[in-house]
């Protein structure tokens, strides 16, 4: 697949690879792991983010009113899951749409369904990505009785938090968020703060991470940069007319352009790496080893040599798929459209999907298809180009897919290399003597 896009995997043939199978022989087994982001809700949601990526699937997809993965397909899928994976953990990760509108009893089934088909020795963890606005008093029980963990949605402060983040009235939700982390707090539910960096709240890191980390106490943050392209409710990635794509550097990269390659409430990729120079400084100076920011600890792992603990600084990806309400099974939750679709669940295994020549070709192709721009660059092998979902404009000789956030992204690594570097030597020296 050298030099090919992941446009190109999409007229492969879906036929699984050897390692899609366990390995019954005498030799040490293939240890297969994946992951899969299930929507058993479609894009269903009680909120109207105007920035969400998710919501226009009802349309795309030809959603019903009421999507809902039904008892049949959720066993299919729950079944599916368990049985195509090698490893002592399995994490199912609930998302949307909004997860909670299916009511706790769907939930207390999802749980019942993940026992009848746990294997000894073999440990499920649930995580459950939420608006928060649904959470009461039952639903902190039942999550703190099955120890799910939950992630929180929540963009700031309550200007930066509802600039965005509106119901479908229009009216705002930062006090209904607060209210479900009061509720997450005392029933003693572990939550994670995601935060969507937008092209209004990125100018305001040290106020937004903050209010996080002081305010709300949170000790894992997710930093979510939004990039929209303005085609995204009807052109799946790597499907945009490359005639329309502009340089690195030009006035159409530009949130708010009437001629952007993005939607005007994308982040600007300047923005972006003064955001992420001015967070990791607070976070270097005051709460390192007590709040995990993903950005920044896969960071210091890569600089380490360690492997990127996020697959948007993964050297290849492939390994975190979706799966819709009707079982639809799609190469990644942010390449959720017809052109990605792999196969329905109840027609073919979760392993022979994830593991096929397709998905592996999808998969590679993060690396593959890099510019030569991108080949070059000192921090190649901390950033691999992030997300191809991302990869919307040229480099500066035309060459295409670059990432929409190459200059923000080169200069958080101008900035910080020199830290992360001496935090790395710091780390393995403790690991050293520790011993």
């Amino acid at each position: 697949m050298s030099q090919h896009t992941m446009r190109d995997s999409t007229r492969l043939d879906l036929v699984p690879l050897k390692t899609a199978y366990k390995d019954v022989g005498d030799s040490p087994a293939y240890e297969r792991r994946f992951h899969v982001m299930a929507k058993p809700g479609g894009a269903k949601c009680n909120i109207d983010c105007q920035y969400c990526f998710y919501l226009h699937k009802e349309d795309l997809l030809h959603q019903p009113k009421q999507p809902k993965m039904d008892d049949e397909t959720l066993e299919a899928f729950i079944k599916s899951y368990i049985e195509s994976q090698d490893g002592e953990e399995i994490v199912f990760s609930w998302q949307g749409g909004e997860p909670t509108l299916l009511g706790i009893d769907y939930y207390r089934k999802i749980v019942e369904l993940q026992k009848k088909y746990q294997p000894q020795g073999v440990r499920i963890e649930n995580d459950l990505q939420t608006n928060g606005l649904l959470l009461n008093d039952e639903w902190c029980e039942f999550l703190a009785q099955h120890s799910f963990l939950v992630g929180l949605s929540i963009d700031g402060p309550e200007d930066m938090h509802n600039r965005y983040r509106v119901t479908r009235s229009g009216k705002p939700t930062f006090h209904l968020v607060m209210h479900a982390v009061e509720k997450l707090k005392h029933y003693g539910v572990p939550f994670n703060a995601l935060v969507v960096v937008n092209r209004h709240n990125v100018k305001h890191p040290l106020e937004l991470y903050r209010f996080l980390t002081k305010e709300l106490g949170v000790t894992y943050i997710q930093f979510n940069p939004c990039v929209e392209p303005s085609d995204f409710k009807t052109t799946a990635p790597q499907f945009w007319n490359d005639n329309m794509i502009p340089k690195v550097g030009s006035e159409l990269t530009k949130p708010g352009h009437p001629m952007s390659v993005v939607t005007e409430w994308s982040v600007d990729a300047d923005d972006w790496g003064e955001f992420l120079k001015a967070v990791f400084e607070e976070w270097v100076n005051n709460d390192l080893g007590r709040v995990l920011v993903n950005l920044f600890e896969t960071a210091v792992a890569q600089v380490m040599g360690k492997p990127a603990q996020l697959c948007i600084t993964a050297e290849f990806c492939g390994k975190g798929l979706a799966i819709e309400h009707n079982g639809d099974v799609f190469s990644c939750d942010h390449y959720v459209y017809p052109e990605y679709k792999l196969a329905n669940v109840k027609e073919k295994a979760l392993n022979e999907m994830a593991f096929s020549i397709r998905q592996q070709a999808f998969g590679m192709a993060k690396r593959d298809a890099l510019p030569k721009y991108c080949k070059s660059c000192p921090y190649l092998k901390l950033c691999w180009g992030e997300c191809p979902k991302n990869r919307l404009i040229r480099t500066p000789d035309g060459e295409l897919g670059l990432n929409y956030l190459c200059p923000g992204i080169k200069a958080f690594f101008d900035y910080s290399l020199p830290m992360l570097t001496g935090l790395s030597v710091l780390l393995q020296r403790e690991k050293t003597t520790s011993r």
